[in-house]
């Protein structure tokens, strides 16, 4: 209080003096300007003083600015490609039929557990069966004439052409007969492959032809995650690398590796694609959303910071941390200039100017300075 008056009582002073060296509010305002100025100096002068001695006082504790500081440790840290991908099914067949015609029956429905070789469809077989019983009447005729022929040539009777032309016709029919059931056959429809029937298209009565799928079977066992990375990480990318898969509709991670590398960036949207195998699992869906992160670069031991705690100032990027002192619970702020490594998520890597075991101060580091003696 008694600096107070005091300082009250010289800026009173000074400003008496003032009108009396200008001869009144009419006088000189050069003079007036220098002299205010002069007042202010003397002022910020004492302000400083007082706020010193006020800080030095032995009346009462020491005031300083609390802070919080983290010790550094070294750390795993990580650099992750982050991208979209999708579930992809290594078997995810569309049936679809070898003849066209009429389905006469359709034997599955969408959910259908079935095994490879399991007739799904049949289709309408009438002209063709009436069309082999004909054969097969012609080739008893045709066996006929050649077993008699062959017995007269054998006996030495008969030409070798009549011989020649019966065995002929015998078997002309025997591979007709041959065709025909082949392409009966073709008239069922069978699993290329075991697995789950899905999304059955078409149904009994309608038409089908080679091209027209009559159902998908998808086969669950073998599954994978396909994803496009850009262009830029092409050097980056390596069969083998770790790659964390992240499903957002399960929130669900599974731990995977890259098992294929495209060798072609796609000219339109400049990617290329990349796979990583999938554990088998109830839960996924071909063509699930999943988020692909790649891992390129890791470092089992790095001293890693949050990247707010970063500053930046003329002579480069720094961070504040603090060197305890011989009193308890209080240390002096030291300004450490830093080299940034990799960045991921708010998390920087520091390769230069930081070392285990240096205390950061990592709340309360905007309002101290450099050379300032704080607690903690």
């Amino acid at each position: 209080m008694k600096h107070t008056i005091l300082v009250h009582l010289s800026a009173l002073a000074l400003l008496a003096a003032l009108f009396t060296a200008c001869g009144g509010p009419a006088g000189d305002k050069s003079a007036q300007l220098a002299a205010l100025k002069e007042q202010r100096a003397n002022l910020d002068a004492q302000i400083a003083q007082l706020e010193k001695e006020i800080g030095e006082t032995s009346d009462g504790p020491r005031r300083v600015r609390t802070v919080g500081l983290t010790e550094l440790q070294p750390q795993p840290f990580r650099h992750y490609i982050d991208l979209q991908g999708r579930v992809d099914v290594e078997d995810n067949v569309p049936v679809t039929a070898k003849m066209p015609g009429v389905l006469t029956s359709v034997l599955v429905k969408n959910g259908s557990m079935v095994k490879k070789g399991q007739l799904l469809a049949t289709i309408d077989d009438q002209v063709m069966e009436k069309g082999l019983a004909e054969l097969e009447l012609q080739l008893k005729t045709a066996e006929d004439i050649y077993n008699r022929q062959k017995g007269l040539w054998d006996q030495k009777i008969g030409t070798e052409v009549q011989f020649i032309q019966a065995r002929t016709n015998k078997e002309a029919l025997e591979q007709r007969i041959a065709t025909t059931r082949e392409q009966l056959q073709q008239t069922r429809i069978y699993a290329p492959i075991s697995g789950t029937v899905d999304m059955v298209i078409l149904k009994t009565g309608q038409a089908i032809s080679p091209g027209i799928p009559l159902c998908n079977i998808i086969n669950l066992g073998q599954l994978k995650v396909v994803g496009n990375v850009p262009e830029a990480y092409a050097a980056k990318v390596r069969d083998g690398y770790s790659v964390q898969l992240y499903f957002p509709d399960l929130d669900k991670e599974v731990a995977s590796r890259v098992t294929y590398v495209s060798k072609t960036i796609n000219p339109t949207n400049r990617t290329f694609a990349v796979e990583c195998a999938l554990p088998a699992g109830r839960d996924y869906q071909a063509n699930m959303v999943a988020v692909m992160k790649i891992i390129d670069y890791q470092n089992k031991a790095a001293i890693v910071v949050p990247v707010n705690l970063i500053q930046t100032a003329e002579d480069g990027e720094f961070i504040l941390i603090a060197d305890k002192t011989g009193e308890a619970q209080q240390a002096v702020v030291r300004k450490a200039l830093i080299k940034q490594g990799n960045n991921y998520s708010g998390m920087v890597e520091i390769a230069q100017g930081l070392k285990a075991g240096d205390w950061v101060i990592s709340t309360g580091f905007q309002d101290v300075n450099n050379g300032e003696t704080v607690a903690f």
